[in-house]
């Protein structure tokens, strides 16, 4: 096969066994790879508790994974979320990616639990389990050093191993990306680490056809102020974000009592770049969109910035620093850990103070006195304390660093998303934030459900490519599916990735219909209807119209076949997937 491997492994940790099974080719290409295989290889589990053993924790990679289109060195991480009870997908970043995709596999399916930390070795289509004893109870960075000549590595932390709701997985040389809580799931079934070194190269069935479609694809992004402008993601990372959301308005501050943050300025990506000597890593001779590298290492992407930043009502760069560093080491999602940290706050009348939020954060990690209760996340603590309104979630999950007053399309999409308050599973941004001139109708429902429903068909087929999904600010799915064509030998359109990405997001939203999610999970916090943002220099910022935003709401679920309370009335729906 082109483009795929056709195999997976299934590994059962508590019987220690590995199996390689033959992936047919009517599921990769009906599923593509990444997030929709991923999606698919849960169908039998989707409604057991996400610390049972039986629940798999699936590694996925894409046809794209592994080739020269930009944006590829991705891999997907599917389980169900302990955090939110949602399907969870976290689209990671790093070498480890494409070496897993040497590896011979597409995919990588985990279930049961040892007895003992164990390590997983792919090389070259097989699997060993081998003890990681010594390494339980080590950081991220202790843990890829004793790795550093066998392969790339993906690996959790002490969080992971506590089973904080919000742990993540970590791939070596990248922040955190990972949401939801799968470290913790990889934690409980006592797997620190899975190291990937193959030799098989993904194969392109024209080249030709490959190389002509690449050079589209670079010649939209380099067009793009946005990806390479000279104030562009290319050059400062993904900190260029935080004047854009301060123009806009949008800076959640204080928990998201307030849309501005005046101490924002302190750690803009110009500031960062004077202060850490910061630069993007690069790919080759193409423009760059690694992760921002200073002295010292990594340093924090927007979500982090501003969260640990405005959120918290902290101004000091080096201190923002460490804490993201530090949410590395311990392999815990910053956003979530900031946020949390945040509605903590308002929760008791105090923020954080700087000096504070090294402890906090081991604390958390540690599952230590107060942070024990703030490791359940923003939406238990709040309940707990009786104040379950300052949880600024959605289905369980914390918001990241755009406040919904500010874009009703964004307000929408982070109910509307499977995996909770997220922005990346239709990135309305694009539309709304990062288009010159500003649109005039952010503030405006009219046209969001088609808008955004359209644009989660697209990324979900774009996850499963395993592209970032920021590629669709420059490039369309014209492009991708030329590339997709020219790798797989197999014709793709724009309008069937499109019907491909809609049955990808249908499954998650059905898995999480037959979880006992409905209309009343896909819900803002009260405070975004009751409470408005930070007016101010022309812009009027109110709270959100919550009968047009119902009225939106509706009509999204009517575009997706969905019934009012945005479910499905064919219970045979996955039984007609193939």
């Amino acid at each position: 096969m082109n483009g795929w491997h056709g195999y997976v492994i299934r590994v059962d940790l508590s019987r220690s066994s590995a199996v390689k099974e033959k992936l047919s080719e009517e599921l990769l290409v009906n599923y593509l790879g990444g997030r929709g295989l991923g999606a698919r290889l849960l169908r039998e589990s989707c409604t057991l508790d996400p610390f049972a053993p039986d629940m798999p924790l699936v590694f996925a990679a894409g046809p794209l994974t592994g080739t020269a289109a930009p944006m590829s060195e991705r891999i997907s991480l599917c389980s169900r979320s302990p955090l939110t009870g949602t399907v969870m997908e976290n689209s990671l970043t790093g070498v480890f990616a494409a070496e897993f995709k040497r590896c011979g596999i597409d995919a990588l399916v985990v279930s049961g639990k040892s007895e003992r930390p164990v390590t997983l070795r792919i090389k070259d289509g097989s699997v060993a389990i081998e003890s990681a004893e010594h390494l339980w109870g080590r950081s991220t960075a202790e843990t890829f050093a004793g790795f550093v000549d066998s392969g790339s590595v993906a690996a959790i932390g002490p969080a992971g191993e506590n089973g904080v709701l919000f742990a993540s997985v970590v791939l070596h040389g990248r922040n955190i990306e990972g949401r939801g809580g799968l470290g913790a799931v990889m934690g409980a079934k006592k797997l620190k680490a899975v190291v990937a070194e193959g030799g098989h190269g993904t194969s392109i069935a024209d080249p030709q056809q490959f190389d002509q479609a690449l050079q589209d694809v670079w010649r939209l992004f380099r067009a793009s102020p946005f990806l390479c402008g000279p104030l562009g993601i290319s050059r400062f990372g993904t900190p260029v974000l935080v004047d854009l959301m301060a123009q806009r308005r949008m800076t959640p501050a204080a928990n998201f009592r307030s849309t501005v943050f005046e101490g924002a300025a302190a750690y803009a990506a110009t500031v960062l770049q004077s202060l850490f000597g910061a630069a993007v890593q690069r790919n080759g001779e193409q423009p760059g969109f690694g992760p921002m590298t200073g002295n010292g290492g990594l340093l924090p992407e927007y979500e982090a910035l501003s969260h640990f930043g405005a959120l918290n009502m902290i101004d000091d760069p080096q201190v923002i620093v460490r804490a993201n560093r530090q949410c590395n080491d311990l392999g815990m999602d910053p956003v979530s850990a900031a946020a949390v940290i945040a509605c903590f706050g308002e929760l008791r009348g105090r923020f954080v103070e700087a000096e504070e939020l090294e402890t906090v954060l081991a604390d958390i990690a540690a599952l230590n006195g107060d942070g024990a209760v703030l490791a359940q996340g923003a939406r238990r603590l709040a309940a707990s304390l009786g104040r379950p309104e300052l949880a600024m979630t959605v289905k369980s999950l914390e918001l990241p660093a755009y406040d919904p007053r500010g874009a009703y399309g964004l307000a929408l999409g982070y109910c509307t998303s499977t995996r909770g308050g997220c922005h990346l599973q239709s990135y309305p941004l694009s539309h709304e934030i990062l288009r010159k001139p500003v649109p005039t109708d952010r503030f405006s429902f009219s046209g969001k459900a088609r808008m955004n429903a359209v644009a989660e068909d697209a990324i979900a087929a774009i996850d499963s490519l395993k592209v970032g999904g920021l590629a669709l600010v420059a490039a369309s799915l014209e492009e991708y599916a030329e590339l997709l064509t020219a790798v797989t030998g197999v014709v793709y359109s724009p309008g069937r990735l499109l019907g491909i990405g809609r049955r990808i997001r249908l499954t998650e939203r059905f898995y999480n219909c037959a979880n006992g999610f409905s209309r009343s999970d896909d819900l803002l916090p009260i405070r975004f209807f009751s409470e408005p943002g930070s007016s101010g220099d022309g812009i009027n910022v109110p709270p959100v119209d919550r009968q047009r935003f119902e009225e939106e709401l509706d009509k999204y679920y009517r575009i997706c076949g969905l019934n009012l309370q945005g479910c499905f009335d064919d219970s045979a729906f996955l039984e007609k997937q193939p």
